[in-house]
């Protein structure tokens, strides 16, 4: 009862710094006068002051600014991805699980292709085919993660689908579609949502370093992975521009790694 009271606390602790970050995401952009887009070149690498908390770039744009919106994009791009790619895979993974056979072999199959790739190589190949965006980024990294989460749901429902209450459901004339969606599917969510918690801060990894090789978002969008690749080559002139994009990734990707961590300590039956 201890150990678990104690998760508890974590999880609360940590999910009060996950509200931060998404709260100043959300209205930090509505906070700012400041014009992110907007240069001045005679405030050009500016090193970090009371004006500029965070210093400026090759531009005169004010980095602190910049970080704050980028946080909305990346966050933004990160549920945007983590929500497609669990969709789509608990789709595959309960079709190809309840019906087995071929739809199950055939499916099975098609994720196995997917997972045999290097994730992030994969992306890139693809969002390099696509041309660089965000919005292909983001078909890229779904395109290539959903196959995991068909797997997991898959095994899921191969232990659900024999169980007496949905063959209850089967006799009492229950449609497949029906049995689905009412007595399979909500079985599967508490993994699907603990698998995509933790997917949360390796989504933002791969978009910043989709965004620093110039296969993600485009300038002059602020976002972290490409400001650190504008700023790499002033690293020894105006390390800021790099050191601050580099302590925001750092920062929010752990938190979210610790919750996720806590909020798979909550839901997994084993531990309670």
């Amino acid at each position: 009862m201890n150990t678990m009271n104690e998760k508890k606390r974590y999880f609360t602790i940590y999910s009060i710094l996950l509200g931060l970050i998404i709260t100043i995401a959300l209205i930090g952009p509505l906070c700012m006068s400041t014009d992110i887009y907007a240069s001045d070149m005679g405030s050009a690498l500016q090193a970090p002051s009371a004006e500029h908390w965070f210093g400026t770039d090759k531009l005169g744009r004010d980095v602190f600014a910049r970080i704050i919106y980028g946080m909305q994009l990346s966050l933004g791009m990160s549920l945007a991805i983590v929500s497609l790619m669990a969709m789509l895979g608990t789709i595959v993974g309960v079709v190809a699980g309840f019906y087995s056979g071929k739809v199950e072999s055939i499916l099975m199959r098609i994720c196995d292709i997917m997972i045999s790739f290097p994730g992030i190589i994969l992306a890139i190949a693809i969002a390099g085919v696509m041309g660089g965006s965000i919005g292909n980024a983001i078909l890229a990294l779904t395109l290539v993660g959903w196959a995991k989460y068909a797997r997991i749901v898959r095994s899921l429902v191969l232990k659900v689908r024999d169980e007496d209450y949905v063959t209850a459901a089967r006799l009492s004339g229950g449609s497949s579609l029906v049995i689905m969606r009412r007595h399979i599917l909500p079985n599967t969510l508490p993994l699907v949502f603990v698998t995509a918690g933790m997917d949360l801060g390796t989504m933002m990894l791969e978009v910043a370093g989709l965004s620093f090789l110039g296969f993600g978002a485009q300038p002059p969008t602020p976002e972290w992975g490409l400001m650190l690749n504008e700023g790499r080559q002033y690293l020894q002139m105006a390390p800021w521009l790099m050191l601050f994009p580099g302590i925001a990734i750092l920062l929010v990707v752990t938190v979210f790694n610790l919750w996720s961590d806590s909020l798979r300590d909550i839901l997994d039956p084993k531990q309670i």
